[in-house]
């Protein structure tokens, strides 16, 4: 569209000088500039907007305004237009897009201070129209617009009666609280008085006035009440309305006032609206339209008492510039006492702030003590005009050296932080003049940075909207090594394979420096000698403008080896010495180490095949082991698996025999128990396991848990002067023969009873009894008692008695004689041993005496 002189003037420039215009910070409009447009259309463009200004600049009313334009236009856009002249666009789209953002910030915040500033009554004065239009920088019109959007009406304070038109009127009041009436209104029109105004003057919703014929039905409705209190109290009123010059503005005195009295007690805006609509009768509209009035009734010199409420409401709530403004409506009269100390903090606070701001303003050189001074007056007067914006737009000390450093396939940007300490400083990271982010600080990593172009970054410090001089890094190039590398040692032989980064032209492989033959994705040395290491680099090609640029390369250091010795078979039994444990046992092979992999299934390669060792520790889990004098102890660690033996040797693995193992819970609380030639077993069956097996001095017996169960238990005959050992493991009938689990095991030491026989010999003047201890094999019994009980009761052990004879280390086979006990019967005698030795003792005609 070709540019218009008068048009830009009429919709930019003339908008801006009135008064609650501002300077267009949208491109777009300052420049009439958009997305669309090729660089050489922008660079015209901005060519013929310059101009205008120039020619703009000849008439008075613009000159500031101008001067600022291009104030502005050397600062801010000076280098986005002149890259549009480059041809590069990327810094005014991002401006573009940046200004959308702030217009809306601004809309947002001029909205938020229009809802702060009417409150629940939704209304506003006109002069806070304008001055929020020219701090957030939106423009009178379209603020206007959007307080209908709101809908926020901007309306001045209806004026309300300031002197009392009646002398009496306390009187009144008084007369009014006895009758019980509300107001004036109420005591003339009784329950009439709804939808009433008092805005303008008093009015009933149906027009009837208060005049000396509405008095005259009054005093003619009390004339047929009898004499008392009330009636006087009537006549009261009466009186005062007949004698008030205007009877209705006494009565609408009445109604203001009531509304005064509440908002002295501090109470909300919804809560005045409701005493004035329900108890008061007013309109709804009338009700806000009164409240409003009373809130700002001061910027009429108000009633006494209320310009000091007012200046000191508005001076709380941070609007300084507010107070001012109203001291300036004020008369000589009313600057005195607390009014005058009020407007003078206010014009102190302002005077202040005003020379806080201009000083920032013309502060060159250090940024963050032109923000600092705007903070404090800010501090002191919120409302300052400019001073937000001003202190937005001050840009940060720069942010220190970048560094720029290449990564796999990624860039890790680093700075030194800004000097600024005051505000929140962002730092805006830009590759080639894009922006890629806003971060609180270093580093930033970029991840998706062009491959094998010229990068260049840039760190903008900002605070606010304003940003600081970019601080560079580079230039550099991003040029992935190929991804995947996989060299791999076989037997006199190399190979690898990797995935070319898209951007390369080509891969390239060294051993050892010599060059080695490659496909795009791999290859295959054979000139290798088994044993020695040799060291390969795998590097991309890229083009490049001097001709083509190899990366450092990919390092991976291999030595081929012989093919390991296949282990074809193995056994695989319960380690004794580690419960949990299994040895392996198998002829070790003559090249290679031994592992054995755990794999979920059956091995995917025939017994002899020699595969990288990666492939088969992929394909399942080595088990944990070490080294055993008849083979291998390996730790299944409680898993059901196929055990795979392999043999490794350097990068590569010989597959050999495969086992399949199963993870027995083994039996637990196993329990022995000798009852002369039989054994009684015992154990808790195992959940999940249908077979066990028990062994016992070199047999071994495989029984079902439902044998198990019904026999009680397991009956072994065992003679006792034999040990015993015995073990049960879980079983499990797998492959055509049992797989056991880990066993578990008591020991019963061999038993040799000792019989031993009580007689009585010799004449009956001196008896004696012989004592004799026969066994099987001969045995020493650490003590022997010989123990007499009188009565019928046996003895059980050596304390129920008393004891005739006791030996120490007595060897056995053995014949004792001992005199013979001198009392009658009846009585007891019986021997007792240590609690090692079993003694068996003879039949009971033996023992009793009597």
């Amino acid at each position: 569209m070709p540019f218009d002189h008068d048009r830009y003037v009429e919709e930019v420039l003339e908008p801006a000088r009135l008064p609650g215009g501002a300077l267009p910070d949208d491109p777009r409009v300052r420049y009439r500039v958009d997305e669309t447009m090729s660089a050489a259309e922008v660079t015209e463009t901005v060519r013929r907007v310059r101009q205008s200004w120039r020619l703009a600049r000849g008439q008075l009313k613009f000159k500031r305004l101008v001067n600022r334009l291009e104030a502005d236009d050397q600062g801010r856009y000076r280098e986005i237009f002149s890259a549009a002249g480059r041809g590069d666009l990327g810094p005014l789209h991002t401006a573009l897009a940046e200004t959308a953002g702030h217009a809306a910030r601004r809309r947002a915040d001029a909205g938020e201070r229009l809802r702060a500033a009417a409150g629940r009554l939704r209304l506003v004065l006109p002069d806070v129209v304008e001055r929020i239009a020219e701090d957030t920088g939106l423009g009178t019109e379209e603020t206007l617009l959007l307080c209908a959007e709101l809908e926020i009406e901007p309306r001045e304070p209806g004026r309300l009666p300031e002197a009392v038109p009646y002398a009496g009127y306390g009187e009144v009041r008084a007369a009014l609280d006895t009758l019980g009436e509300r107001h004036l209104a109420r005591f003339v029109f009784s329950d009439a008085c709804r939808e009433m105004r008092v805005l303008g003057g008093f009015a009933m919703p149906d027009g009837r006035p208060l005049d000396q014929d509405a008095l005259e039905g009054v005093r003619a409705r009390w004339a047929t009440e009898p004499r008392g209190a009330l009636t006087t109290r009537a006549e009261t009123v009466l009186t005062a309305l007949a004698a008030a010059t205007d009877p209705a503005e006494l009565a609408r005195h009445d109604l203001v006032a009531r509304v005064r009295e509440r908002a002295r007690e501090h109470a909300d805006d919804a809560t005045l609206v409701r005493h004035a609509v329900s108890h008061l009768g007013l309109a709804l509209d009338e009700a806000r339209g009164l409240v409003f009035a009373v809130r700002h009734e001061s910027r009429y010199g108000g009633p006494p008492g209320d310009t000091a409420a007012r200046l000191k409401e508005l001076i709380d709530g941070g609007d300084v510039v507010g107070a001012v403004a109203l001291a300036r409506t004020l008369g000589g009269a009313a600057l005195s006492g607390e009014v005058g100390d009020l407007v003078a903090e206010a014009q102190t606070r302002l005077d202040t702030a005003v020379r806080l701001r201009n000083e920032a303003v013309r502060e060159g050189t250090d940024p963050d003590r032109a923000w600092l001074m705007l903070q404090d007056a800010l501090r002191s007067v919120p409302d300052l005009p400019e001073a937000g914006q001003l202190q937005a737009r001050l840009a940060p000390h720069p942010a220190g050296p970048v560094t720029a450093e290449v990564r796999e396939k990624d860039v890790l940007v680093g700075w030194e932080p800004s000097a600024s300490k005051v505000g929140e400083i962002g730092y805006e990271v830009r590759r080639n003049g894009v922006p890629l982010a806003v971060v609180a600080g270093s580093p930033f990593l970029d991840e998706k940075p062009a491959v094998n172009v010229v990068l260049r970054y840039e760190v903008v410090a900002r605070r606010g909207e304003g940003a600081a001089v970019p601080s560079r890094a580079g230039p550099l190039v991003l040029r992935p090594e190929p991804a995947d590398v996989r060299v791999t040692a076989g037997d006199g032989v190399v190979s690898g394979g990797w995935t070319p980064p898209p951007e390369a032209s080509r891969v390239v492989v060294s051993r050892d420096g010599t060059p080695v033959e490659a496909t795009p994705t791999g290859f295959l040395d054979a000139g290798v000698v088994n044993g020695v290491e040799h060291t390969y680099v795998v590097a991309a090609v890229y083009p490049a403008p001097e001709g083509e640029a190899v990366t450092p390369g990919v390092r991976r250091a291999v030595t081929p080896r012989g093919r390991p010795e296949t282990v074809r078979a193995f056994d695989l039994d319960p380690d004794p010495a580690e419960p949990g444990a299994f040895l392996v046992r198998c002829a070790p092979p003559a090249t290679g180490a031994l592992e054995i992999v755990a794999l979920p299934g059956e091995p995917p390669w025939p017994v002899g095949t020699t595969v990288p060792v990666a492939d088969v520790r992929a394909a399942g889990r080595t088990v944990p082991s070490s080294p055993h004098r008849d083979g291998l102890t390996v730790r299944p660690e409680g898993v059901s698996a196929v055990l795979l033996a392999v043999t490794v040797s350097g990068d590569l693995a010989t597959v050999g025999g495969h086992r399949e193992h199963v993870n027995l819970p083994p039996v637990t609380g196993l329990t022995a128990e000798r009852r002369g030639e039989e054994v009684h077993v015992g154990f808790v069956w195992p959940p999940e396991v249908s077979e066990a097996v028990v062994r016992w001095n070199g047999r071994e017996r495989i029984l079902s848990s439902a044998l198990y169960h019904g026999r009680g238990g397991v009956r072994l005959t065992v003679p006792e002067t034999e040990d015993l050992t015995v073990e049960v493991a879980p079983a499990l009938f797998l492959g055509g023969g049992h797989v056991f689990g880990q066993a578990s095991a008591v020991r019963l030491p061999a038993r040799t009873p000792v019989r031993y026989d009580l007689a009585r010999q010799g004449p009956p003047w001196r008896r004696h009894l012989l004592l004799t201890l026969t066994c099987a094999r001969p045995v020493r019994l650490a003590r022997l008692s010989l123990v007499l009980r009188r009565g019928r009761l046996q003895p059980m052990s050596a304390g129920d008695g008393v004891v005739l004879a006791e030996w120490n280390d007595l060897a056995v086979p053995a014949t004792l004689e001992i005199p013979a006990p001198g009392v009658a019967g009846p009585y007891w005698l019986r021997c007792f041993a240590d609690p090692e030795a079993e003694l068996v003792d003879p039949p009971v005609r033996r023992l009793r005496v009597g």
